[in-house]
């Protein structure tokens, strides 16, 4: 009968080659005939600063029918914020439109205050028209010379125009600008009239319909940034490969010695006093305090490693391309849910090697070690997004959705992974026999600050290094303080996070602060559990290795 961790990876190949036909079998390959409509979705708005701060296409006052017509749509669109609805154009295949009206209406006092306050935001709308995304800004702010804002004039563009290229019955690719002359002057509070217009030009393109999606997949068709790219992608690998090589050879050379030095002193005389790390062997192995939470942290850490691991083989296969609207929150949430049987069963068997006895305990506290800060967090963001009325609010379905899908698949999964690491009876495997008491631990100078700069070029060999000073000098508590040396990148990244934010970006507001800094608080934890992981098992191996070298009584 097959472990729940083989069954879940089994599901994970499933649903590996399921993503891999679907990329195969382009979904959106369209054929159309001459004046057969096209579908065409407006989907947000939002400040073009704020990524996080959306809203829907008409929560502004466009031209918008009687009925909006909503989009059925997946449960990774929904978690990424689209809300797409029929758009008010229409955009029939190679058929041309110049100046068509879409309506006139007369704005009032609020709603030109509500467009003005949006282009002096820099809003933007996003649509999609035959799954292309295309966007464009609904306005502009002519400051001129003058310096004061209250000086500034806000204009409202009334005049679209779609370019759209199209290879025999397929369309290739869609722009949309503006006509700078159709201008509605939103400075002043009071009303006007607005005719809004579109204008639809198709051209012919040699382009064939498999590369249409490469304008997308390029962040940049500068060739110099490009390069810069490149150049600092090679530089980073430069600098690792010279940084290991060096630290290990050091590292090579010094244990070389020791090894000499024990070997040599146990020739010697046998009454000789052991120094260094060898002086700890009888304590290196006793197990850490909060042995449970430990267990829980290098489960949790290991299924998000999981989860890191298959989402880049699902981006190699291609799935993620740039039109998949919410493939990549569809697969986050499925494979979590899929690997939790990893953490039930690393935590659970790691607990039992440990000489834990409450294992119920440990894998409750496995669920929700990394799901309680996120359900919290979640809690209050979807709150403020509530209260603003944004598309990341997420409906009350949706949250249903995700709660079956702890309730069925998670859950079930972390017991049966944790059942298999109770019975798997595996000891921990340690070299050398654990004294009855503690040796008493010098006093050391405090070493963690250079975690924050070294651990971003390699975590696991920094925190083999770390550890191996750390034991030569007789302190055998390396348990939890590997695990930290790991995960310490999660904290670096947080603190770049401030920086970046205050000083690099033009981000602004209560809500697009709360979303950025609470989930990348997430994201930053979850890097410190599977960082973490990362440290100590390599760090384990390392112990493990150097201690099985030496004789010990």
């Amino acid at each position: 009968m097959a472990s729940p961790a083989e069954a879940a990876g089994s599901a994970l190949l499933l649903l590996l080659a399921f993503a891999v036909a679907g990329v195969v079998s382009d979904g959106s390959d369209h054929r159309y005939k001459a004046g057969e409509p096209v579908p065409l979705y407006a989907n947000k708005v939002g400040p073009f600063h704020n990524p996080s701060e959306t809203y829907r296409y008409f929560d502004l006052p466009f031209c918008s029918p009687e009925k909006v017509k909503e989009k059925s749509e997946a449960l990774g669109e929904v978690l990424n914020g689209d809300r797409l609805v029929d758009a008010p154009y229409k955009l029939d295949f190679r058929v041309d439109h110049d100046s068509r009206a879409v309506c006139s209406k007369k704005l009032t006092k609020e709603e030109v205050a509500k467009f003005r306050n949006s282009v002096a935001k820099d809003y933007y709308f996003q649509m999609y028209y035959d799954d292309l995304p295309l966007w464009g800004f609904i306005g502009k702010v002519d400051k001129g010379v003058k310096a004061e804002p209250s000086e500034w004039k806000y204009y409202l563009y009334r005049h679209i125009i779609f370019d759209i290229l199209y290879n025999n019955d397929r369309v290739i690719e869609i722009n949309v600008h503006t006509d700078q002359s159709a201008l509605v002057d939103l400075t002043e509070d009071k009303e006007a009239d607005v005719q809004f217009l579109y204008s639809v030009k198709w051209k012919e393109t040699p382009t064939p319909f498999e590369k249409r999606m490469e304008k997308y997949s390029s962040s940049s068709n500068l060739p110099h940034h490009l390069e810069v790219h490149w150049f600092s992608i090679i530089n980073s690998c430069v600098t690792v490969l010279l940084l290991t090589g060096f630290l290990a050879t050091i590292l090579m050379r010094v244990l070389k010695n020791d090894f000499v030095k024990y070997a040599h002193d146990e020739e010697a005389a046998d009454d000789q006093e052991e120094s260094g790390w060898k002086y700890i062997h009888g304590d290196v192995f006793r197990f850490p305090k909060n042995k449970s939470l430990f267990s829980a942290a290098l489960g949790t850490g290991t299924q998000l490693f999981a989860l890191t691991t298959f989402i880049f083989l699902l981006a190699l296969v291609g799935v993620f391309y740039p039109y998949n609207r919410g493939a990549l929150f569809t697969a986050l949430v499925v494979i979590y849910a899929l690997t939790s049987g990893i953490a039930g069963y690393i935590a659970t068997s790691f607990y039992c090697q440990l000489e834990g006895t409450n294992w119920v305990r440990n894998l409750l506290l496995t669920g929700c070690l990394f799901c309680g800060p996120l359900l919290v967090t979640f809690c209050f963001l979807n709150t403020v997004a509530i209260a603003y009325s944004a598309t990341a609010a997420l409906p009350f379905g949706t949250i249903c959705v995700i709660v079956l899908i702890w309730t069925l698949v998670t859950f079930p999964l972390l017991v049966l992974g944790g059942i298999a690491g109770k019975n798997s009876k595996t000891e921990f495997q340690a070299p050398c026999r654990t004294t009855k008491y503690p040796r008493e631990i010098p006093p050391l100078p405090c070493i963690l600050f250079i975690v924050f700069i070294i651990l971003l070029i390699v975590t696991a060999f920094i925190t083999v290094a770390l550890t191996y000073f750390q034991l030569a000098a007789e302190d055998h508590e390396w348990w939890w303080r590997s695990f930290l040396c790991g995960g310490s990148t999660g904290f670096f990244v947080y603190g770049y996070c401030l920086y970046y934010y205050y000083a690099r970006s033009d981000m602004s507001g209560f809500m697009q602060t709360s979303f950025f800094f609470g989930y990348m608080a997430c994201i930053c934890y979850a890097f410190f559990l599977m960082l973490g992981m990362i440290g100590f098992r390599a760090t384990l191996f390392f112990v493990r290795h150097i201690y099985k070298s030496i004789k010990c009584e």
